[in-house]
C-alpha cells in the first residue's frame, strides 16, 4: 500500500497486484503469526482488529482494488499459482521480455 504513494527516483514500470483475502483468514494467519508464533497477546490484536484494522481495511486498502493491474485470490491458490498469475500478468503487459 505505501509503494503506492512513493516517488521513485528514475522512471520504472510499475505493476500493482492486490492480494484478495477474506477478513476471517486475513485475522486467523495474523493470529498465527503474530501471536501463536511469536507470543503476541491475543487480546490486544482482537482489540486492535476491533477498534481500527478493520474500518483502516475498508477505508485504505479495498479502495485499490480497482486500481491494481492485477487481482489474486490469496485464499485459494497455493503461491507458485500466485506467482505464476503475476508473472503471467507482468510479462503480457510486456513490462518484462519473457526470454
Amino acid at each position: 500500500m505505501f509503494a503506492r504513494h512513493a516517488d521513485p527516483q528514475t522512471p520504472h514500470p510499475r505493476f500493482d497486484v492486490f492480494v484478495d483475502l477474506p477478513a476471517d483468514l486475513r485475522l486467523a494467519r495474523k493470529i498465527q503469526r503474530k501471536c501463536l508464533r511469536d507470543g503476541f497477546p491475543l487480546d490486544v490484536l482482537l482489540r486492535n482488529y476491533l477498534n481500527h484494522r478493520r474500518d483502516a481495511h475498508e477505508r485504505h486498502i479495498e479502495p485499490v482494488r480497482n486500481d491494481c493491474d492485477l487481482v489474486v485470490d490469496g485464499a485459494e491458490d497455493p503461491h507458485a499459482a500466485l506467482a505464476r498469475q503475476v508473472w503471467t500478468g507482468i510479462t503480457s503487459k510486456e513490462l518484462i521480455h519473457n526470454s
